[in-house]
């Protein structure tokens, strides 16, 4: 690894590895985003036997920056200051019958709560109260160890996909408003009551004709969210409609296979999506009907496995795949029109991208990223050899 590359980069294993997890906000009124680094995970794993899975939370705190303070550590000093820099890591696990496909976490009032996406078929709300109060306090992780470990059950569960799904998103405009979709087509749309439940509609949105794999609710439009399938299609769907009249609109063919990705851009009217064949396409959802991307990118050589957009630049956003990558791209890039002569000259710069600022490598087999809210330019993995935090020079 190039450490001039990288602001911060870490490593951290969790025994069974980590299919899918998502960010846990930290607070407000904390330093956020300030060195050495803290920050909270929800993750689930794919153990090689069902009852030996967890649902993982996490707390990843001392994370310094890389190199920091390596000029001035003398030789009498260098152990201990060596010691003082380790990065730490506090674990609450709660065990879980079965592998977890998908973690999506939300705030349910001041609580912070996960949907589980189970590989048993059901869909599990879980309270993260109790494992995020252990993680914090020795004394509160004592207690949760000896105690409320074993004794943490969902606090809603729904068994109506009739098989495993991975597509999952809660709503940022309705707290508890959620969606699901499974491996057989089907969209469920959960609305939360008053008695801390939810009401799951029995009627599924159903025009898809392979599995859903992703979802994803508009940022600006509480009804309204975006899928994508198997069958080599992205819909959008309102549901003010009933579900078998809800998709609006349609990208028959987005991709030349499955569409295995998406995410929703939070301030410009932008659909990301990856899919099996490699290639990364941008949707300006104005011109979606039209059915073609207002970019296509092809730097991966594998099926892309997650994509999300910079929580705070528009025109920012990264990319992991199976082939090992994870890339980081700027929309607002042009090529340099004094480079170009560079280029011409080199046939392997003029196949890279202006847009294209960054190529993370050293994990394997990545499946899902994302960026960090609280902290600038600060991106999360989860990959088969295990968790790596890092912030790179270009965002």
């Amino acid at each position: 690894m190039d450490e001039e590359a990288y602001v911060l980069y870490h490593r951290a294993g969790t025994g069974a590895p980590c299919l899918s997890f998502d960010v846990v906000p930290d607070p407000p009124g904390q330093e956020l985003g300030q060195f050495p680094l803290s920050l909270r995970l929800c993750a689930g794993t794919q153990a090689e036997s069902a009852q030996a899975n967890r649902l993982l939370v996490m707390k990843m705190h001392n994370l310094h920056r890389t190199g920091a303070g390596d000029a001035e550590s003398s030789d009498s000093d260098g152990e201990e200051d060596e010691e003082e820099k380790k990065p730490q890591l506090e674990l609450a696990m709660v065990p879980h019958y079965g592998g977890i496909n998908r973690v999506r976490v939300t705030q349910l009032g001041g609580t912070q709560v996960a949907a589980v996406w189970s590989e048993k078929a059901q869909v599990e709300i879980y309270d993260l109260q109790r494992p995020l109060a252990a993680i914090s306090d020795p004394q509160a992780m004592a207690t949760f160890l000896r105690e409320e470990q074993a004794k943490i059950k969902p606090l809603f569960s729904f068994a109506g996909h009739m098989t495993e799904g991975f597509a999952m998103d809660w709503s940022p405009m309705v707290p508890g408003r959620l969606v699901t979709g499974d491996s057989n087509k089907n969209i469920h749309l959960w609305s939360p009551k008053a008695d801390g439940t939810w009401q799951v509609d029995q009627r599924p949105f159903t025009a898809h004709t392979a599995s859903v794999e992703d979802l994803q609710w508009s940022p600006t439009e509480a009804t309204v969210f975006a899928s994508c399938s198997a069958d080599g299609s992205i819909r959008v769907w309102d549901v003010r409609a009933a579900p078998g009249r809800a998709c609006m609109l349609t990208a028959s063919q987005a991709h030349a296979s499955d569409v295995n990705v998406i995410s929703w851009n939070r301030h410009e009217p932008f659909l990301l999506s990856g899919g099996d064949d490699g290639a990364l396409r941008v949707w300006d959802l104005r011109l979606f009907q039209t059915g073609t991307s207002v970019a296509t990118f092809k730097q991966h050589t594998a099926p892309v496995t997650s994509v999300e957009w910079h929580p705070a630049d528009g025109g920012v956003f990264a990319a992991a795949g199976a082939d090992d990558q994870v890339t980081q791209w700027d929309l607002a890039v042009e090529r340099d029109q004094e480079g170009e002569g560079e280029s011409e000259d080199d046939p392997a710069l003029a196949s890279i991208p202006p847009q294209l600022l960054f190529v993370h490598q050293g994990e394997t087999d990545v499946k899902e990223l994302h960026w960090h809210p609280q902290c600038p330019g600060v991106l999360i993995t989860t990959a088969l050899s295990g968790f790596t935090v890092f912030r790179t020079i270009s965002v």
